[in-house]
């Protein structure tokens, strides 16, 4: 096998690769950890348990706000206090804000310039009483136990700097909603749990995260020059020495986007906040003493070569097309080959992920058909999002506020 061919292999084989990847990581976590997990603790029901804020950062989110605060504070959880902050909302949302005060005892709100996410979770940081601090979108409604499965780790690990949820869809009035239902648990969750098999995970889902406020402060808060703070506080955690873990039992209900361009917007500034946080942590990580993050930065790594070479291939195959050249028998073998064990195992995956989740998500089997088709699509929406957004976090003036904008929240809201 010449270079060529082993490159044209590369760029077939690393999707079905990494799927394999997830899978066994995810079905190891399963087996070992989630199918005979128990709460070791009474903390939901006990006034001592630590005491856990949490913080609520709000922009124009008047019409999801009253919903998102009425579910939090029927948490079962005693010792809680939530704090809402309404950065620079120009809508309703402030004022719903202080109306609410008056209804619920435990709700803080402060108010602030449109700053951005991390610098509204910072004032509310500053603010908090909690020794736990647990953080949501405004938009976002909180399962009632999520709380009490998060603290848990926090209380039996004393190296647990932060844990992540468990996001599920609730927008699914479209093809573009319905699919993404398949995506938080085929791809998502079962990347989350292989990240926590294999000891680091690349970032907490920024819509439900729980963090030891010790540890937090130890890393100075979230950085408010991130495009996204999510990843970036996750990789400055375990970068410091903190672990990170996922609860598949903390349920948190989110608003997606329902449209091609809003789920693009969506992704390519996820792309960016990783390439971001990359290129600022590639010096830190790469020391001796950081070298069990060395896999989560190959991942990344072979993610990114797989993106730019599939452009290349592309690229070639058109100027092959355009110049009539035969493209040789073996590629074509090569080719063929390798797509033939990316159909199974794309079908094992999304089987794998069901299985995993049906516990939490009973719905999901209704949109199996509209899901069995993410891989290819989130392959190629990954491909075009990571090209454009490397050059954008290369660029990206260094100390310039991450000041977020209203998102596509999708057609139609279910509550659950």
């Amino acid at each position: 096998m010449n270079l060529t061919q082993t490159f044209l292999l590369f760029i077939i084989a690393y999707p079905g690769v990494m799927a394999t990847l997830w899978i066994s990581g995810g079905l190891y976590y399963f087996f070992h950890w989630e199918r005979k997990q128990q709460r070791q603790t009474d903390c939901a029901t006990n006034p001592n348990a630590p005491r856990v804020t949490v913080l609520v950062p709000c922009h124009n989110e008047g019409q999801n706000i009253k919903e998102t605060i009425g579910h939090l504070s029927r948490q079962h959880y005693l010792n809680l206090e939530i704090i809402a902050i309404n950065d620079g909302s120009r809508d309703n949302t402030g004022v719903l804000l202080d109306k609410m005060m008056k209804q619920y005892s435990n709700l803080k709100v402060l108010h602030q310039e449109n700053q951005g996410k991390a610098s509204a979770m910072n004032h509310g940081l500053a603010e908090a009483t909690g020794d736990i601090i647990v953080g949501i979108d405004g938009d976002s409604v909180l399962d009632y136990e999520a709380v009490s499965w998060m603290v848990e780790h926090f209380l039996i690990g004393p190296r647990v700097g932060g844990v992540t949820g468990n996001p599920r869809v609730r927008t699914r009035s479209t093809a573009v909603g319905k699919i993404q239902t398949g995506e938080f648990s085929s791809i998502i969750g079962l990347i989350k749990r292989a990240q926590r098999v294999y000891g680091m995970v690349f970032t907490v889902s920024g819509v439900i995260c729980a963090f030891r406020k010790q540890a937090l402060l130890q890393v100075g808060g979230w950085s408010t020059d991130m495009i996204t703070e999510d990843i970036d506080i996750s990789w400055k955690l375990q970068l410091s020495g903190w672990q990170i873990r996922y609860e598949p039992h903390a349920l948190c209900w989110v608003l997606m986007p329902e449209t091609l361009r809003g789920l693009f917007k969506q992704r390519l500034r996820w792309a960016q906040g990783g390439a971001e946080a990359f290129l600022r942590y590639f010096p830190l990580a790469i020391r001796w003493r950081n070298r069990r993050f060395w896999l989560l930065l190959l991942e990344y790594i072979l993610s990114g070569f797989w993106c730019y070479s599939l452009c290349a291939l592309a690229i070639l195959g058109v100027v092959q097309w355009a110049l009539n050249d035969i493209v040789l028998h073996s590629v074509t073998t090569i080719i063929l080959w390798s797509s033939s064990w990316l159909i199974p195992i794309c079908l094992l995956q999304f089987a794998v992920s069901f299985f995993l989740d049906k516990r939490y998500d009973q719905d999901m089997g209704r949109h199996f058909f509209w899901s069995i088709w993410y891989p290819f699509f989130y392959w190629m929406l990954n491909l075009l999002t990571t090209v454009i957004a490397i050059p954008k976090a290369v660029t990206r003036r260094r100390g310039q506020l991450a000041i977020w904008r209203s998102p596509d929240r999708g057609e139609a809201l279910r509550g659950h």
